[in-house]
């Protein structure tokens, strides 16, 4: 399967809408708690009066960034990893154990999700809310579902793109190529490089 076959340009554009709205999600989400949390503690020291709902939803905000944000951080190969193992062995097992342990992973997230899901529909048909807002439960805890499915995908995603084994590269995600560098970072780096010789020149 080569990177550029229309598979993996479908597959890169559906990963791309989804990555847009995880970004939207985790950064509204980020600021709403943000703002919220600022409110709140305004309106306690200089009004003598908490928001009665704050910590309520500072909850079901920080279960929104969690778990949206086990998706991003598996997309863009940032999670913690032991490789003690994995960096010993040569470059072409190195891949066929990233294959495998993507798979594996994608499995266990995958059953994560099956359970979140049974969770999920046993909390909605009971009906409760939570006390302070009145909001259906099961809206709170629906962010794990979401989250933990696009984990599992996400972990399919980079078990197909290794599947390549004459492919040089091995994919800790479905973009990112294995590496110590946080590729963010490495391109701050260049870019500033960039800037440099231009100023020097």
């Amino acid at each position: 399967m080569e990177p550029r076959s229309v598979p993996f340009k479908l597959l890169g554009k559906v990963d791309g809408i989804i990555c847009k709205i995880e970004v939207f999600i985790l950064s509204w989400g980020i600021i709403a708690m943000a703002v919220n949390t600022i409110a709140n503690v305004f309106g306690r020291y200089v009004f003598h009066q908490s928001i009665y709902f704050s910590e309520e939803l500072n909850e079901f905000l920080i279960v929104i960034i969690t778990f949206m944000g086990l998706g991003y951080a598996t997309r863009k190969g940032i999670h913690i990893r032991m490789s003690a193992i994995y960096d010993a062995l040569p470059k072409k097992m190195r891949k066929i154990l990233m294959i495998l342990i993507t798979i594996m992973t994608a499995t266990m997230m995958a059953i994560l999700t099956w359970y979140a899901v049974e969770y999920v529909a046993k909390v909605a048909s009971r009906g409760r809310v939570t006390p302070a807002l009145q909001v259906p439960l099961y809206l709170t805890y629906i962010w794990v579902v979401i989250g933990l499915a696009l984990a599992t995908l996400q972990y399919l995603l980079t078990a197909l793109r290794n599947l390549n084994l004459a492919e040089e590269e091995i994919y800790v995600s479905y973009l990112e190529v294995d590496s110590y560098e946080d590729p963010e970072t490495a391109a701050a780096v260049a870019r500033f490089v960039e800037k440099e010789e231009g100023a020097v020149k």
